[in-house]
């Protein structure tokens, strides 16, 4: 009977004719490489794959592909394995896997009926396909989130908190903008693995040894689409150490030992899972680790053989007056704030979900030069900890309405709809300077005065013409 999901369907759907299919930046060529370079040459030497991505870009006065992925130095190509350099995990392409062979069935079809598209990897009908699987993924996952903020408040509150955090963050950018990034199969990826791993939320010991298996390799994928996400099992293993103290408590040595088992049970296919990670980091880097480009972005405190990361840019990460997550996207910090209210009908859950975003925040901020993200659209390495804000809100909303109503709280989600959706409309076409950072001098009236006037002056354009408005872009 609740309406939420039919909504957050609807919405989906309506957005998804106003999405913008293509690969254009850097990330989304190493992201889209692995799968063209495997299904076409059954190889991971992406020299050809780089080198059509930057001659597109360059026909259109763009350099910053080929800079990026052709450009040569010490360890690009690879000197032990002559490969060029790609620093995108392949959960993505995993990921993505289904949309592309469709596509490639249906050139393959369409061929077979007169039409001539190249089945090459590279067609229209692939980049589409990679792209639609991006928005299936974000619905899904936002089906997920509402389901679980459903385990505790109200269809209103656990509808208005999924589509107000969906609307209100960069989710929606990276979902139909910036679509084959990896932030929407991170996000379906811990939203369905909070799932499973919640059914016995409250009783571990009934989690059974095939549940276990499951959540390893779901969480094995996570860490394959963002190595960072790896992170994010912080919250079942605190859950366990907890578990295990009970049981030990009580002498229930038999339990621990079954329950032990199931643990091992989930490391192995865990391992299992990021094998194929493993293996793409052998081929191209010549040892199973990322590559060096990524391991020299962090700092270390030498404290006798343990090295201890470093994160100078915690804070900066959430507040920092130009690049902070609070003030691109303030309603991360309301999901934040609202785990307070989650905590008086589950306290261990609050406590759980709160280390685990502050386990990515950490993360985040080890990044010693590019912790801020400058050029992308607000603070998207926090994207996949969207089901912890839905459900901070969520339970807020549920404490709220009662004692304002329904409108006043439906008059905040569109406030905070309406600053991310300016803030998209300056990052793409209107004023680019705040992709470096935020500029707070006049915002108030580029946000409420500046963004009406100049959308509806360019409607047309933004409604039928997306790509035309953004500089060096082709759709």
């Amino acid at each position: 009977r609740d309406v939420g999901p039919w909504l957050i369907l609807g919405l989906c759907l309506l957005l998804l004719p106003l999405s913008l299919p293509r690969v254009a930046l850097s990330d989304e060529v190493q992201y889209y490489a692995y799968l063209r370079s495997l299904y076409f040459d059954g190889d991971l030497d992406f020299r050809n794959e780089y080198t059509y991505f930057a001659e597109q870009r360059l026909a259109l006065g763009d350099t910053a592909v080929r800079d990026a992925l052709l450009r040569e130095d010490a360890n690009n190509p690879n000197p032990q394995t002559g490969l060029l350099r790609n620093v995108a995990p392949v959960g993505s392409a995993i990921m993505w896997a289904p949309g592309f062979v469709l596509a490639d069935g249906f050139v393959l079809a369409a061929n077979a009926l007169g039409a001539a598209i190249p089945r090459d990897g590279y067609a229209r009908p692939y980049v589409v396909g990679v792209c639609m699987m991006t928005a299936l993924y974000t619905t899904l996952g936002l089906l997920l989130t509402y389901r679980l903020a459903r385990r505790y408040v109200g269809d209103f509150a656990a509808t208005v908190a999924t589509l107000t955090v969906f609307l209100a963050s960069p989710l929606v950018f990276y979902t139909y903008i910036a679509m084959p990034w990896s932030h929407a199969n991170g996000f379906f990826l811990f939203a369905l693995f909070l799932t499973l791993w919640m059914r016995h939320w409250g009783r571990p010991g009934e989690r059974g040894l095939g549940l276990w298996l499951l959540l390893g390799l779901v969480g094995g994928l996570m860490v394959m689409t963002r190595e960072q996400l790896g992170l994010l099992l912080i919250i079942p293993a605190l859950e366990a150490l907890g578990q295990y103290a009970g049981l030990l408590r009580r002498g229930a040595w038999p339990a621990a030992a079954r329950q032990l088992g199931r643990h091992l049970a989930f490391l192995a296919a865990l391992a299992l899972a990021v094998t194929p990670q493993l293996l793409a980091y052998q081929i191209l880097n010549g040892r199973p680790a990322p590559s060096s480009t990524v391991g020299d972005k962090f700092r270390f405190l030498e404290l006798g053989p343990l090295p201890i990361l470093l994160s100078p840019n915690f804070l900066n990460t959430l507040i920092d007056p130009g690049r902070g997550a609070f003030l691109w996207a303030p309603v991360i910090a309301l999901g934040l704030v609202g785990l307070i209210w989650l905590g008086r009908k589950d306290a261990w859950l609050a406590a759980l979900l709160l280390v685990g975003f502050l386990a990515q925040t950490y993360i985040n901020g080890a990044f010693g030069t590019t912790w801020h993200l400058r050029r992308a659209f607000g603070f998207r390495r926090l994207i996949e900890c969207t089901p912890i804000f839905v459900l901070g809100l969520a339970a807020a909303v549920e404490w709220l309405r009662p004692r304002l109503g329904s409108w006043p709280i439906l008059a905040a989600a569109a406030l905070l709809i309406y600053w991310n959706v300016g803030l998209i409309a300056q990052w793409t076409f209107l004023r680019p300077a705040i992709r470096d950072e935020l500029i707070w001098g006049d915002m108030l009236r580029w946000q409420f005065v500046e963004v009406p006037r100049q959308v509806a002056g360019r409607l047309w354009s933004v409604v039928f013409d997306r790509c035309g408005l953004l500089p060096h872009q082709s759709c």
